[in-house]
């Protein structure tokens, strides 16, 4: 049996595989503050979802950056006590196998790559607007290797004394700190979102400028139903590119809450 974690700030998503192609029925709890807490969880869920099988492997992706060893985490704001800690040591103590780590967004972005929206496809780019901005690359089915991952949201889309970056102008956060109310709660017509498409478009076209993906993944709350309108990113796109003769093919996300868990199976898979 494999495992697959998904640790958001908010919730907690585990699933199990038995042949890294299907998953079972996700196991979701509320995040614990306490980091003691959340590896029990995660530990005893898994021993559940295994009912007696053996664990293989265990993939965990986390809303924060990794150490250089990809066995650890810092700058995980949303969960303090959950920050410096050495999750993939702990869990591998606790279940007695191997696990693996990555950032939340690059997991995302390698089970949408791999199993959703952008199957099919050599060179995908996943974008992410929610709460933060973040972006990766998957390449043959794999995440491209870097050496302190990637946070393509702190892209300066300004200079001066105080440049301006690029979740600055689109995060969800930023959106209800300047309207003071979640971004869903202004509606589908508001014209704020005219404006995010436009910024999106220009931080957005940089990506493609370093990435040169053959297809564009857009996901996160921010591309809801009320949000970001993508045939509008799209079009702002059109209108600047200057540098390629024809854009990637621009798509949303299909994986849903539970891209994570999927991207946590796409690395079981690729590792074997």
């Amino acid at each position: 049996m494999y495992i697959t974690v998904d640790v958001g700030s908010t919730n907690i998503r585990i699933a199990g595989s038995r042949d890294l192609e299907n998953l079972t029925e996700p196991v979701i709890k509320r995040t614990p503050q306490e980091y003691s807490e959340g590896i029990a969880h995660i530990a005893d869920t898994a021993r559940g979802i295994a009912q007696g099988e053996s664990i293989d492997a265990v993939a965990i992706g986390i809303p924060a950056r990794l150490t250089l060893d990809r066995r650890g985490m810092y700058k995980n704001r949303n969960l303090p006590d959950w920050d410096g800690r050495m999750i993939a040591d702990d869990i591998e103590k606790a279940l007695s196998t191997r696990a693996y780590l990555e950032n939340d967004t690059m997991q995302v972005g390698h089970g949408e790559a791999v199993f959703g929206a952008g199957k099919g496809a050599r060179i995908v780019v996943y974008m992410t607007v929610s709460t933060g901005v973040n972006a990766v690359r998957v390449v043959d089915g794999k995440i491209e290797p870097s050496v302190y991952g990637y946070e393509t949201g702190f892209q300066y889309l300004s200079t001066g004394e105080s440049p301006v970056d690029l979740m600055d102008l689109i995060a969800g956060r930023t959106v209800s700190e300047k309207y003071g109310m979640s971004p869903k709660e202004l509606g589908k017509e508001h014209p704020v979102w005219e404006e995010l498409a436009r910024y999106t478009a220009f931080g957005l076209h940089n990506t493609i400028l370093h990435w040169s993906p053959e297809r564009v993944v857009l996901g996160g709350s921010m591309f809801n139903d009320v949000g970001i309108p993508i045939d509008r990113v799209t079009f702002h796109l059109q209108t600047i590119m200057k540098a390629f003769p024809t854009l990637p093919e621009i798509v949303h996300s299909s994986l849903g809450d539970i891209g994570g868990l999927w991207g946590g199976l796409a690395r079981l898979k690729q590792l074997g």
